[in-house]
């Protein structure tokens, strides 16, 4: 850990740039969300972090784990202040960590690893390293067999079908992606195979544990989400899948940015842009710098973002776009470039995109709309629209409760303290009873 940085909450504090006090209202808003009240200020973090005084366990722990997105079994499972997230170091890009990574992700037991989150730091480095490090493959030399062509084929093809239904039916599919992973990782591990074989193994270890890595997103479970990113980006790297390993990195800049840590995901997309090919990536990841710099107050740069954006989603391929960018579309370009707009204050043209958006948005994309209505929400707020604003985080809560997205639930949940403003407005207090209610 820093020298600077000699406590754990000390360091998941300045992790995500929040002072004490910010902090210590956070815990305040947690406690709220679920109809209690809290006293803790910045003193109190204060005498937390200098080991003068611990949380209340019954009281004080869990908020502080639901601040940080942390499982709440960690909290008596490893006890204070050891469950709380800490510096850690990725695996290096190569040939031999490919596995390594993977069973790391698949830890199903409580240990300390499992609850660690990668620094900001690292994650800048593995972006950088990946930037410039070429794949590279060691010959298998296993008393093994040779891996089967048919149950390969039979894994990819129902591992796609396990990716396509992980997002609407997540509760039935978390498990079954676990397994399937595990199965993949065994066969990358303990068998032989051709180059081709390897790389097919190796991009479908990445696409799973993408896919695993959104559920615990999702699920605000920053730290493990963190690890299965990084276990993908080994495998999408071990089998040349460039545009993937792209992806991968502007996934785990995306989570740096809900961590509002915009400066790092910035950086990060720096390194992974100039290296998709296929102008969906491209487009992705342009519209996810564009949300970075909006965030940082960039407008020039942000703007530039967002035409590049929608100029490489218009542009001509003879491919189809790989599977992990394929639902990018206009209506992405249009929602994301309101709430954009948004974070640089202007609002108007924002709630016109945003409106945009959401009409063009498929209706089985049902946890994308929800996120889009938050945004709308929050945009609403803004301008002094209380039931316009109540109405869109209404639908919002019920489409993420339908489909069981905690981390959209949230997203609502976290509009309460200006909701509260307007709490004599029939349609606001009455969303505030359903938000209490699910706190």
């Amino acid at each position: 850990m820093d020298a600077e940085i000699r406590h754990p909450l000390a360091y998941a504090r300045n992790e995500r740039g929040w002072s004490q006090e910010e902090l210590a209202r956070r815990i305040r808003r947690a406690a709220e969300r679920r109809g209690l009240r809290s006293g803790t200020k910045g003193s109190r973090i204060y005498k937390w972090e200098t080991g003068r005084a611990t949380p209340d366990e019954d009281e004080s722990q869990p908020l502080i784990a639901e601040v940080f997105g942390i499982d709440y079994a960690a909290v008596a499972h490893l006890g204070w202040p050891h469950w709380l997230p800490s510096q850690d170091s990725p695996l290096p890009l190569g040939p031999r960590n490919a596995v390594p990574s993977l069973r790391e992700a698949l830890m199903t037991c409580l240990d300390r690893r499992s609850f660690v989150a990668y620094t900001s730091g690292s994650l800048a480095a593995l972006a950088q390293q990946w930037a410039v490090t070429e794949p590279s493959w060691l010959p298998r030399f296993t008393a093994r067999g040779e891996a089967d062509a048919e149950m390969v084929t039979w894994l990819e093809n129902s591992g796609a079908e396990l990716i396509r239904l992980a997002t609407e039916r997540r509760q039935h599919t978390q498990r079954l992606l676990g397994t399937h992973l595990a199965a993949v990782t065994d066969l990358i591990g303990e068998s032989r195979y051709t180059r081709p074989v390897e790389q097919r193994l190796h991009t479908l270890a990445a696409a799973l544990s993408q896919a695993i890595a959104w559920q615990h997103f999702d699920g605000r479970r920053h730290a493990s989400a963190g690890r299965f990113w990084h276990a993908a980006l080994h495998n999408a790297h071990a089998a040349g899948q460039r545009d993937l390993g792209a992806g991968i990195l502007s996934d785990l800049a995306y989570q740096l940015l809900w961590l509002q840590d915009a400066r790092t995901a910035a950086d990060m997309l720096e390194h992974a842009i100039p290296r998709t090919r296929h102008p969906a990536a491209r487009s992705l990841l342009h519209l996810r710098q564009a949300r970075a710099l909006a965030a940082l107050g960039e407008n020039g740069r942000c703007r530039r973002a967002l035409t590049a954006a929608e100029k490489a989603l218009g542009a001509p391929s003879y491919d189809p776009a790989p599977a992990w960018c394929s639902w990018i579309s206009p209506a992405d370009l249009a929602a994301d470039g309101g709430r954009c707009l948004a974070d640089l204050g202007q609002r108007r043209q924002a709630h016109q995109l945003m409106d945009e958006g959401i009409a063009l948005l498929p209706t089985t994309r049902s946890k994308t709309r929800s996120v889009f209505l938050t945004y709308q929400a929050e945009t609403y707020l803004q301008s002094g629209k209380p039931e316009l604003a109540a109405a869109t985080a209404t639908r919002s809560l019920e489409l993420a409760s339908r489909i069981d997205a905690p981390r959209c639930v949230t997203m609502v949940c976290d509009l309460e303290p200006e909701l509260s403003r307007y709490a004599h407005t029939a349609s606001v207090s009455e969303l505030l009873e359903r938000l209490r209610a699910v706190s």
